[in-house]
């Protein structure tokens, strides 16, 4: 089946069959992908990690008669699968910015064997854990001397006016790039930025405030001529695109304070010593007493039991969290520790959907991929009494994520929710361990249960019944 994500290469597109993924390309494409390999710049980028893998596709009889249906005479090569596709409005902070560093790397090793890349899109990386990988071996295309870097534009404004949001103005970028499918308008984020520092910075004039001039020129004045540019000499673009990328290798979140959920593992007052030792104890028996390929852990925080997993037979966690400062942290153990483990920004409660052109271009979270086990540790209650959604239906989502898991359900007795109802009136009567058990065993049978404390907080690993979705 062809990938909806895929369509706006002219070049062709990728589809996918029994788990493979395939790319059919046109004549032109195609020796561009023979040139790209007898360069030396597949291997070398190859050696590096950068780029997926692509080979022709097998010779044999069921590939070729696949290829035959789906390819309409195309040139078809095939690419290892990535394990999880992520999106740019999902990646915390660090993230997009190894992605951006990694576009970068990738165009300047290019174009030492006489290639450019055609453009600048981030949906052309993608994530295995926290390493960035360049997936379209379509862009890469011959170098021209005297050729413009076509993609400026949009390099910088799905790389690096979402970094600059929280790098200047301590806003992170994903809700705006999540609604902006392009990334951040250079109008907008000149109007952002404001005046004084849209001139002080010559990084920020070169990139933002004289491009959005000339834009905004180039609409006043349409019927006035274009100017023919002055060819680049390669040498000068190399240079900018190194300038670009020590300003973004530079570039940090701006300190807006350290928040609740970041600081969450340190001074916890909603744990002893004792009762965190005993949680990870029970998700850890959990990672071990299940083959597990890929696990998802839902309000991951800082990505503790995320490691917990990983340490236990776990081969990869997708960690799913709404606090970015968190996130952060969560990529600075995957980084430390070399864990297969990717922090991704979502709001459980309003996660990803289907967008882009047709609703399908970019795929909602939960058709992506199913994970083979899920834990939610300290978030039910967040969701059922934080944002008011009815338990059964909390407990309905979470089952359906994965055939097993761990779900932490927190009572309200707890000092935690003690303070979430603080300034509101308790209209929860649904919400009680009596009903969390009903909910969870509608489509699940509990397997182990583990009371933290006496009428505390209580872990149940859960199988989901036979014909659940």
């Amino acid at each position: 089946m062809r990938d909806p994500g895929s369509f706006r290469d002219p070049s062709g597109y990728v589809f996918t069959h029994a788990g493979r993924v395939f790319r059919a390309v046109d004549d032109e494409a195609y020796r561009n992908f023979l040139l790209l390999k007898s360069s030396g710049a597949y291997d070398a980028l190859m050696e590096r990690g950068w780029i997926v893998a692509a080979e022709e596709a097998s010779s044999d009889e069921a590939t070729q008669t696949l290829i035959h249906a789906e390819s309409d005479r195309l040139k078809v090569l095939e690419h290892p699968r990535v394990p999880f596709i992520s999106y740019p409005y999902e990646w915390p902070f660090e993230l997009l910015k190894r992605a951006a560093l990694l576009h970068l790397d990738v165009h300047l090793l290019a174009l030492d064997f006489g290639l450019t890349l055609s453009d600048a899109t981030a949906y052309n990386i993608q994530f295995i854990g926290i390493r960035p990988v360049f997936i379209d071996i379509s862009s890469f295309v011959p170098y021209r001397d005297g050729d413009y870097w076509d993609g400026h534009r949009q390099f910088v404004e799905q790389f690096a006016n979402p970094l600059l949001m929280r790098a200047l103005l301590g806003v992170a970028h994903n809700a705006w790039y999540r609604g902006a499918l392009e990334g951040i308008p250079t109008a907008d984020m000149a109007a952002l930025i404001g005046w004084p520092k849209r001139w002080l910075s010559p990084d920020v004039l070169t990139n933002i405030t004289l491009p959005d001039r000339f834009q905004r020129r180039a609409r006043r004045e349409p019927d006035q001529p274009s100017r023919q540019p002055k060819p680049l000499p390669k040498a000068a673009l190399q240079m900018m695109l190194r300038r670009l990328r020590r300003w973004i290798s530079n570039l940090a979140p701006k300190d807006v304070g350290p928040t609740e959920w970041q600081q969450y593992e340190r001074g916890n007052l909603s744990y002893s010593d004792t009762e965190e030792s005993r949680k990870e104890k029970f998700v850890s028996c959990f990672a071990q007493n299940n083959t597990l390929a890929c696990a998802w852990d839902i309000g991951c925080n800082t990505g503790r039991y995320s490691q917990a997993l990983l340490q236990n037979r776990v081969r990869s966690v997708i960690g799913f969290d709404a606090d970015l400062n968190a996130l952060d942290v969560a990529v600075a153990r995957a980084t430390a520790d070399n864990l297969d483990f990717l922090p991704l920004f979502s709001d459980a409660a309003n996660p990803s959907p289907g967008q882009g052109w047709a609703e399908t271009e970019r795929s909602g979270l939960h058709s992506r991929s199913r994970a083979d086990a899920v834990i939610a540790l300290a978030i039910v209650h967040h969701l059922a009494i934080g944002r008011n959604i009815p338990l059964p239906s909390v407990l309905d989502w979470l089952v359906g994520l994965a055939p097993r898991g761990v779900i932490e359900f927190v009572p309200k007795s707890d000092p935690m929710i003690q303070r979430m109802l603080r300034l509101r009136r308790d209209i929860f009567d649904g919400y009680d361990g009596e009903q969390f058990e009903r909910a969870l065993t509608r489509h699940a049978a509990i397997v182990r249960r583990l009371e933290l404390t006496p009428g505390g907080r209580t872990l149940y690993e859960f199988a989901r019944q036979a014909g659940g979705d």
